[in-house]
C-alpha cells in the first residue's frame, strides 16, 4: 500500500540551468520569501506577510507563478503563499518579485505536503491548485497529489468555509479528483450546473500551461468545493 505521506507527487525538480541573475536571486532573495518550516508556525498565519493582510490563501503547484502572481498583485489585502518545488518555475516567480515587490506574497519551495503539515489548523481561508501533474500513466496515479491523506491536510488546515479551486484539462485526472472529492466527507462541490464547472472563476487570469493546453485541442475543467 502506498503511503501518500511520503514520495515524491512531482516530477524532476531541476531543468535548464537557471541565468546568473536567476542564481543569485534563489541564494538571496529567496530565503528572504520562503516560509521557515523550521521554525514554530505562528499562532496568526496573517502574521507571516509584511502586508496587512484580511485572509490567507494557498496555491500549490504555481508552475511559471503566472496565476500566483497577478492574484496577489490583484488583491493587495490578501496574503498568497504559493508553493512550487520545480526549480525554474520559482525562479520565474523569484525574479519577477524582484522586479514588483508584493508585501502579501510568500513562496515555498519543497513539497506542499511538508507545509500543509506545517500550517495551523484552520487557518487558511482557500486554496488554489491548477493544472497539478497529472501522472497520466495508470501506474503512477499513486503519485497524483490528490489522495485521501493530502485531502485530510487540506481539511485539516482550511477554515470551515474555505473554498477549494481545481483545474485540470485532463478528464481522466478531472474525474479522480470528484470521487475522490466525493468520498471525502469534509468538502462539497458547489456547481449546479455544467457552466460552472466549464467556465474559470472570474475574474480569472489563466495560466501559461492552461493557453497551451487549449492550443493543443484540449478543454479545462474547474471544480469548486467548500470545507465543511
Amino acid at each position: 500500500m502506498t503511503d501518500h505521506r511520503e514520495g515524491s507527487f512531482f516530477g524532476r525538480r531541476k531543468g535548464k540551468p537557471l541565468r546568473e541573475r536567476q542564481t543569485a536571486l534563489m541564494q538571496t532573495l529567496l530565503p528572504r520569501l520562503k516560509v521557515d518550516i523550521a521554525a514554530p508556525p505562528p499562532a496568526d498565519l496573517k502574521s507571516l506577510f509584511a502586508a496587512d493582510v484580511a485572509a490567507v490563501w494557498l496555491e500549490v503547484g504555481f508552475g511559471g507563478g503566472e496565476h500566483f502572481l497577478h492574484e496577489a498583485a490583484r488583491l493587495p489585502d490578501i496574503g498568497f503563499i504559493g508553493v512550487e518545488p520545480f526549480v525554474s518555475g520559482m525562479a520565474k516567480a523569484v525574479a519577477a518579485l524582484d522586479e514588483a515587490p508584493l508585501a502579501n506574497a510568500r513562496l515555498f519551495d519543497d513539497d506542499a505536503g511538508k507545509l500543509l503539515d506545517w500550517l495551523p489548523a484552520s487557518s487558511v481561508d482557500g486554496v488554489y491548485q491548477l493544472y497539478p501533474d497529472p501522472w497520466p500513466k495508470k501506474r503512477h496515479w499513486k503519485r497524483r497529489f490528490i489522495n485521501p491523506v493530502n485531502l485530510d491536510r487540506y481539511h485539516r488546515v482550511m477554515k470551515p468555509g474555505a473554498i477549494f479551486r481545481f483545474a485540470s484539462d485532463i478528464d481522466t485526472y478531472v474525474d479522480w479528483t470528484l470521487r475522490h472529492m466525493r468520498d471525502h466527507p469534509g468538502f462539497e462541490w458547489l456547481a449546479e450546473s455544467a457552466a460552472d464547472w466549464k467556465t474559470p472563476w472570474q475574474p480569472w487570469s489563466g495560466t501559461r500551461y492552461e493557453e497551451k493546453a487549449v492550443g493543443e485541442g484540449r478543454v479545462p475543467r474547474y471544480l469548486e468545493f467548500r470545507r465543511i
